[in-house]
């Protein structure tokens, strides 16, 4: 019998819906859920009509609970767990999302439950998390004798103050969505039965931009990061130049002063 699929994959006009599949193990990731997301991933940057991206776990129990540690420990155990280092490379489904670093299309999370381990490396790689108040984050990795290899180190230190964001890798302190909202990890916190609703918000609202602007702005921002100001206004960056020579950049303005809706092309 064919396996079941450990990924869902949607396209809903210019929306890929992307959902984590395994609810009876609180979508935890397997070898086999990377080699299905890589290929969705590779897909999704690939396809003109998509623009944006929304990520989800299935259920109402967990966005993802991180790595299956059970396949884990059998690896462990017959020895094929291999050495583990940051990042994916040389492993199922590299490059994951986590390290698509040129990946310029938006990708929004919609969280529910928890969201541990490289479940909430995955979320801290989106472009914009929104939550429902049930849901909890955590980095417990130093509990388990493992680190938060697939980003968490380095997103965490990079997106809270030092001192809060050592305190979570260093414990595996849990958080809850109220609190990383207030810490600024989360973009909106909203009851469950709103979380729909309020992901199709957000990405309604990304949708009313023109598409090669909101690809030029986040390639910019991203690769900007850790340049000094002078340094970020002399870079070059593809997207920019691609919005810059585009057909939605006349369309632009010539839809403000006409009093109507731009249609966006994407080219």
């Amino acid at each position: 019998m064919p396996q079941q699929p450990r990924v869902r994959f949607e396209k809903d006009g210019r929306i890929a819906r992307v959902t984590l599949d395994r609810p009876e193990s609180l979508n935890a990731m397997d070898l086999r859920m990377h080699e299905e997301l890589a290929e969705v991933w590779d897909e999704f940057g690939a396809d003109d009509d998509l623009w944006v991206a929304v990520l989800s776990g299935a259920g109402e129990r967990a966005f993802s609970a991180g790595q299956d540690l059970t396949e884990l420990a059998g690896r462990v155990r017959d020895g094929t767990a291999g050495t583990a280092t940051f990042g994916s490379r040389g492993r199922p489904g590299w490059p994951r999302l986590t390290e698509r670093f040129d990946l310029a299309k938006p990708v929004v999370a919609k969280v529910r439950g928890y969201a541990m381990g490289g479940g909430f490396e995955l979320a801290l790689a989106c472009d914009v998390i929104v939550a429902a108040e049930d849901a909890t984050f955590a980095l417990p990795e130093a509990k388990l004798g493992l680190i938060a290899g697939a980003g968490g180190v380095f997103r965490l230190t990079r997106q809270l103050p030092w001192r809060t964001a050592m305190g979570h890798l260093l414990t595996g302190r849990p958080m809850s969505a109220q609190r990383a909202f207030d810490l600024g990890l989360v973009n909106e916190v909203v009851p469950a039965a709103e979380l729909d609703s309020c992901v199709d918000d957000w990405v309604a609202d990304i949708l009313r931009c023109a598409p090669l602007a909101v690809r030029a702005i986040k390639e910019a921002a991203a690769k900007s990061a850790a340049l000094p100001l002078e340094s970020a206004f002399a870079t070059r960056y593809r997207w920019e130049e691609e919005r810059m020579h585009s057909r939605d950049a006349i369309e632009g303005p010539l839809a403000f002063t006409e009093k109507r809706e731009p249609r966006w092309e994407g080219r």
